[in-house]
């Protein structure tokens, strides 16, 4: 903690950057820490995301807050990293997960400091490293961090956005819970955080697309094999007939395990470059194992993904649903 108050001290310019397709723990990871520096120590301050978070989620980004979506406008993206000279990497296992951004991140002269709470962290980049996977959430461990460097109430913008963070990698307290989650949430409503508005925020602003979106793919969608996997699969002809956006699928891939027997849930999201996968199990069943076998992914032990590639792993979108029945029945064999 003392050698990084050193290296924020120091800095001229500091740039924050989370991984691409930022879920809530990624932008609650930036402008939680990012609103703290600013506040707080008086730093100057640039966030970048790869690419922009889905919409319910902006309500943690205060107005004025310095927050760049690199695919919008990657030059001005890339001023930021050539400018900066303290560059931090949040909710972000290495800088193989920030896309078009990495060869430019890998050949910024700045240090280089990662907080992650992913497994297998690429330690070999960064001058500093907080790594932590018995945590909840990158949210979750910034705020401890904070916390100790702090040793008091943290600005609003800053609890709001790792309370909602944490809410959202944690399913709303339904997975990767800890004692000291419960010890964060805790904290923060005590000092005055307003989680019934994070709630709503998060959870009761969506699009009706998304709801009839939902509730198509359970109905028509969903594959439950007998040897106790289900899945799903979001192809292109389906996010144009509901006009999908970022987003829209958030949670989906859950829901299958509340079916008795299902114990592992996949789904697979079209792109052009081929399939996001997204895999979910019950303990005692490893959602990291199957997407490292089969998914060139990896993650949490029961919460996990990946990717399938046209030309590579599998032909065309339609090839998709065998090579994943496939995939399910060796690994749970």
């Amino acid at each position: 903690m003392t050698e990084l108050e050193k290296v924020i001290s120091g800095a001229r310019q500091i740039c924050l950057v989370s991984h691409t397709h930022p879920d809530g723990d990624a932008l609650g990871s930036v402008v939680g820490l990012g609103s703290y520096l600013i506040e707080r120590k008086g730093k100057s301050v640039k966030c970048i995301l790869p690419t922009a978070p889905a919409d319910n989620l902006m309500f943690m980004v205060p107005e004025g807050f310095p927050l760049s979506i690199a695919e919008d406008d990657t030059p001005a993206a890339l001023d930021i990293i050539k400018g900066c000279d303290l560059l931090m990497v949040l909710d972000c296992s290495g800088l193989s997960r920030t896309d078009f951004l990495e060869e430019h991140l890998r050949k910024s002269t700045a240090f280089k400091v990662l907080m992650d709470h992913h497994v297998s962290p690429e330690t070999g980049d960064f001058g500093m490293v907080f790594s932590k996977t018995e945590i909840s959430s990158a949210s979750e461990l910034i705020y401890w961090i904070l916390r100790d460097m702090e040793g008091g109430t943290l600005p609003q913008a800053t609890r709001t956005a790792l309370m909602a963070g944490m809410t959202t990698d944690t399913n709303n307290f339904a997975n990767s819970v800890f004692p000291s989650t419960f010890a964060m949430a805790s904290e923060l409503i005590e000092a005055g955080t307003d989680r019934d508005y994070i709630l709503s925020s998060i959870y009761q602003q969506y699009r009706e697309n998304r709801i009839r979106l939902m509730g198509w793919m359970q109905s028509s969608n969903m594959v439950v094999l007998p040897c106790g996997a289900a899945y799903m699969i979001l192809d292109a002809d389906t996010q144009k007939r509901f006009d999908y956006k970022e987003g829209d699928s958030e949670g989906l891939v859950n829901i299958p395990l509340g079916i008795a027997g299902v114990k592992l849930s996949v789904m697979l999201k079209q792109t052009e470059k081929g399939f996001r996968v997204s895999i979910r199990s019950r303990r005692g069943t490893s959602a990291r194992e199957l997407a490292v076998r089969s998914f060139h992914g990896g993650g949490h032990e029961n919460a996990s993904g990946g990717k399938l590639d046209f030309g590579t792993d599998i032909a065309n979108a339609g090839a998709a649903s065998a090579y994943v029945e496939q995939a399910i029945k060796e690994y749970l064999k």
